[in-house]
């Protein structure tokens, strides 16, 4: 049976993800972890690594997981495409759009492919979100909602040094809300113009940017999205939603992680209710997105295995990373 040979670089939360599904999957195998911390390793049988150098030089890995602080997405990921391997990039794909041309530039090189990490198009509410609007049953899409409420304490920012650096994290919406950036730009295409504001009220101790935000943007298909997202929800996550105002039906996919069908109100026949429950990337002092990552690992070994279709190519992270930036540029 032909398998998928991945290596990991970066042992941290959702490096362990990337790792508990490639274990499961029975056509994936990991053949090398990498990390600077060698007790994070501990865990695993395979070899380890404390250099990317060292990882490439003396593995046989078809992909490498980058995993690493988002500072690093872009040397980690031009260093494994030279050296011969495809690269599964976590979100954001990088800090920068010049940073993901530079990326996209050396994988057409090589002839690599690069996956961008965008495990939230599997949520079964933005499945069933998603074939509305491509079977074009919601007509004309007027306006998009966008709520990210979450909470990141001081715990979260004392795990990593460069949590919360300007230079080597991004900002709010690179770290925490690229993924609702995309499921925006999944749900209804991309933005053209952008107004907001941020500000920082709550973590002027442990971070150099914003902690709140709220934009006007008008998207490319004529519709206006309003997106709001804060880090400073009272000791937990809120909400992570988005409503679609359309010619023909109303719906919300709410929850705290973009996990359930809220609301709907549309033309013809409803779609099922769905609510998923105890799905979330649970930490232990903080949650992140909906926790689909065995999707994301099968993706990959579909893809390179029997040339199934990419569910986020790396141009499509890139003009994630593009919205981002036209965020930030307004304000």
């Amino acid at each position: 049976m032909a398998t998928v040979k991945f290596a990991i670089i970066g042992l941290g939360n959702i490096g362990k993800r990337h790792a508990e599904h490639i274990l499961h999957h029975p056509n994936a195998e990991l053949v090398a972890v990498c990390d600077i911390d060698a007790a994070k390793a501990a865990n695993y049988t395979v070899p380890f690594f404390n250099s990317i150098e060292e990882l490439l030089q003396n593995s046989d890995a078809d992909v490498l997981c980058v995993c690493t602080p988002n500072y690093l997405h872009e040397p980690h990921t031009i260093a494994a495409l030279n050296a011969g391997l495809n690269v599964v990039v976590e979100k954001p794909m990088a800090l920068s759009t010049l940073e993901c041309d530079n990326m996209i530039e050396v994988a057409n090189k090589t002839g690599k492919t690069i996956f961008a990490v965008k495990q939230n198009r599997y949520n079964p509410p933005v499945v069933a979100v998603k074939k509305l609007v491509e079977d074009e049953r919601l007509g004309k899409i007027f306006m998009v909602q966008v709520n990210c409420f979450w909470n990141r304490g001081d715990a979260y920012y004392s795990e990593s040094d460069w949590r919360g650096k300007k230079a080597k994290d991004g900002g709010c919406l690179f770290t925490q809300f690229s993924h609702f950036v995309d499921i925006l730009y999944y749900l209804n295409g991309s933005i053209d113009k952008a107004a907001g504001s941020i500000a920082n009220f709550a973590h002027h101790h442990n971070t150099e940017f914003e902690d709140t935000g709220s934009f006007v943007l008008n998207a490319s298909n004529g519709s206006i999205v309003n997106f709001n997202f804060t880090t400073c929800s009272y000791e937990k996550n809120m909400e992570g939603a988005i409503t679609l105002f359309a010619e023909n039906g109303t719906i919300k996919i709410g929850g705290q992680y973009l996990n359930t069908i809220e609301y709907q109100q549309i033309k013809g026949e409803a779609i099922p209710a769905i609510n998923i429950t105890a799905k979330n990337n649970d930490y232990g002092l903080y949650q992140g997105s909906m926790s689909n990552h065995d999707k994301l690992i099968d993706n990959v070994v579909e893809v390179l295995l029997n040339g199934e279709k990419i569910m986020t190519t790396a141009e499509e992270g890139k003009e994630v990373v593009r919205m981002i930036e036209l965020m930030y540029q307004s304000v």
